[in-house]
């Protein structure tokens, strides 16, 4: 095996560079005539697969190179195996995109085409939630190219992903459950009759903040606080800079000056 630091994209390893696709079949054995039988043949092609695999040859490298793309930057890996990459993830964006479309497309289209349903009795705890909820969505559906049971439906799906997104951390699903309750919130207002439409909303709005200890597990309202500590340290001090004089040598002092004499 070759060291990791071999260089990529043809450049030259150990006093030899890599060969080109077309090279390759320089190195294999003598081709056998055609009136050779198949087993002349197939021994022939044998002969360049085991040729290619040895070192130096076309496989060999491109194993090397694929080996070596574990330990290098994305700039130093092969071309090959670059291309291959992009080639692969851009086939994968499109086959999920593609099959999005056609979910997001049946799933609609099941919306639309579900028969519209009774409004259901209204009774029991969940009864006094639910039922001013259908009776809502079947008074604006009559003014909508919609069935009722469609929008019905559609208010449950929004109800599910936001508790589940929500759940596992999804802003925009909890968003999606906040302007889900609110919503729900305001159709059971207005469509409960007068003498208990305070109870039923406040109902509403108990069940909901119960459902929402799943959907906004873990949120803190609390400010984060990040204390860095700072990258440079200031340490105040005086410096004094201070000349201080040359003795002066014996004799060559000043003619107004003289020693003191007893």
């Amino acid at each position: 095996m070759q060291s990791d630091d071999k260089p990529t994209n043809g450049q030259p390893t150990n006093g030899q560079y890599n060969l080109s696709f077309p090279e390759l079949f320089n190195q294999l054995p003598t081709e056998p005539s055609a009136d050779q039988h198949g087993a002349g043949r197939l021994a022939w092609l044998r002969a360049a697969w085991k040729q290619s695999w040895k070192e130096g040859g076309f496989l060999y490298e491109r194993w090397e190179e694929v080996g070596q793309a574990r330990h290098v930057s994305w700039y130093e890996i092969a071309t090959w195996i670059k291309a291959a990459v992009l080639f692969g993830g851009l086939s994968l964006i499109v086959l999920m995109l593609d099959a999005a479309g056609d979910i997001t497309s049946a799933v609609l289209k099941g919306l639309s085409d579900v028969p519209a349903t009774g409004a259901g009795d209204g009774s029991g705890l969940w009864g006094t939630v639910d039922h001013p909820i259908r009776v809502f969505l079947a008074d604006q559906a009559a003014h909508l190219p919609v069935a009722p049971a469609a929008l019905y439906a559609f208010w449950q799906l929004t109800g599910l992903l936001g508790l589940v997104g929500g759940f596992f951390g999804n802003a925009g699903a909890r968003i999606a459950w906040l302007l889900f309750g609110i919503g729900s919130l305001a159709m059971i207002w207005s469509a409960t009759p007068a003498g208990g439409r305070a109870a039923a909303t406040g109902l509403a709005s108990l069940m909901w903040a119960l459902a929402s200890i799943v959907a906004l597990r873990g949120l803190s309202l609390r400010p984060i606080l990040h204390n860095h500590p700072p990258q440079y340290q200031f340490n105040p001090a005086v410096h004094l800079h201070a000349t201080i004089p040359a003795p002066t040598p014996a004799g060559d002092e000043p003619d107004n000056v003289h020693p003191l004499q007893r």
